[in-house]
């Protein structure tokens, strides 16, 4: 198609030429300079209709070009989706689709060869790192950043503070009522809300738990972060659980419109006699004393320098960490500050 534009261009061109030749006498240097019109205005054709065509899909994969999808945890959709459009927007042609489904689905992709790049906070067993290595496949893990499990009550709920114990109780079945944990002028029953069956939340807590039966018949899972806060905010009996990627930034109105709707819970160290809560943040994070710490991780089976390492390059350099800062997770890799001082 492009070709044929191309020479139905040209004859057009060459006619009119010839019409002008024609009619009046021609010094060579005239024809001469005809001549270079027609070519210089080829090649802006040609160098138009390439445009398009890369446009259209037709990219060479490269760190910073061509056209991809990823396998990304729903846990994690906030900062990820930031940091995807950030880079597309640094480099044009760069087109990287986040497919967001949850944690099992996300490994499976990779197993499969669905995808290249997954965000995750599950690493792989060895079970599964030898299923690719027997395809001369060698997955590399990433560490991208640090993000918490975070539970949150009702506005009405007279109490934030929960000790790790208590936590561990509620999930092995010993405290199923909200006066069994000191509350009592809430003598209902609790229900824990969750964000799907299949939520890398709640595998997190369980295997933090060291727990293999099911879950309690007071665990109830829903379909979305938004509506586990959703149902917390109407029922003053619920405890919800969600990743603190999606109530972290301080900046972002959507996350401040759920913040306002609920109470994030503070939880004290394992073990601890002391008085002391910690809620999910950027300090606490840090320092790992909130107790329900988890790693954002990218895990890629790429066989080349793709589209896939120079973004895994981007989230996880300068720039990408500094969009992590911001969104109030804590960075894998700090970013640095200089400070010049003049005398």
């Amino acid at each position: 198609m492009k070709l044929k534009r191309l020479r139905d261009f040209c004859e057009v061109k060459a006619n009119n030429l010839k019409r002008r030749f024609r009619k009046t006498e021609v010094s060579m240097l005239y024809f001469y300079k005809l001549s270079l019109e027609i070519l210089f205005s080829a090649l802006i054709l040609i160098s138009i209709t390439s445009s398009c065509g890369s446009r259209n899909g037709s990219i060479k994969e490269t760190p910073t070009s061509g056209n991809i999808k990823i396998a990304v945890d729903e846990s994690f959709a906030p900062i990820v989706e930031t940091t995807i459009e950030t880079f597309m927007t640094l480099y044009p042609y760069a087109y990287i689709t986040p497919n967001l489904k949850y944690e099992p689905d996300v490994i499976n992709d990779l197993l499969r060869d669905s995808v290249k790049v997954i965000v995750t906070s599950k690493r792989l067993t060895a079970e599964q790192t030898q299923f690719l290595n027997d395809s001369l496949i060698f997955p590399k893990t990433t560490s991208y950043a640090r993000d918490a499990i975070a539970f949150v009550v009702n506005k009405n709920n007279p109490d934030t503070l929960l000790r790790y114990e208590e936590v561990y109780g509620i999930f092995n079945g010993s405290f199923s009522r909200w006066s069994d944990i000191g509350l009592s002028d809430n003598s209902g029953n609790i229900r824990v809300i969750f964000d799907n069956p299949r939520s890398g939340n709640i595998r997190y807590l369980k295997e933090r738990f060291n727990m293999t039966d099911t879950l309690p018949n007071y665990f109830f899972a829903l379909n979305s972060h938004s509506e586990v806060i959703d149902f917390v905010a109407e029922n003053s009996d619920a405890l919800g659980v969600i990743s603190f990627a999606y109530i972290s930034d301080k900046d972002n109105r959507k996350q401040l419109d759920l913040l306002s709707k609920i109470k994030v819970v503070a939880i004290s160290a394992p073990g601890s006699r002391e008085k002391r809560y910690f809620a999910p943040s950027q300090g606490t994070l840090y320092e790992e004393s909130y107790p329900f710490c988890r790693e954002i991780l990218f895990i890629s089976r790429e066989t080349f320098t793709g589209l896939g390492a120079g973004f895994i390059q981007f989230a996880t350099g300068e720039q990408g960490q500094r969009i992590v800062l911001k969104a109030g997770l804590l960075p894998s890799i700090m970013p640095t500050r200089r400070v010049v001082i003049r005398n």
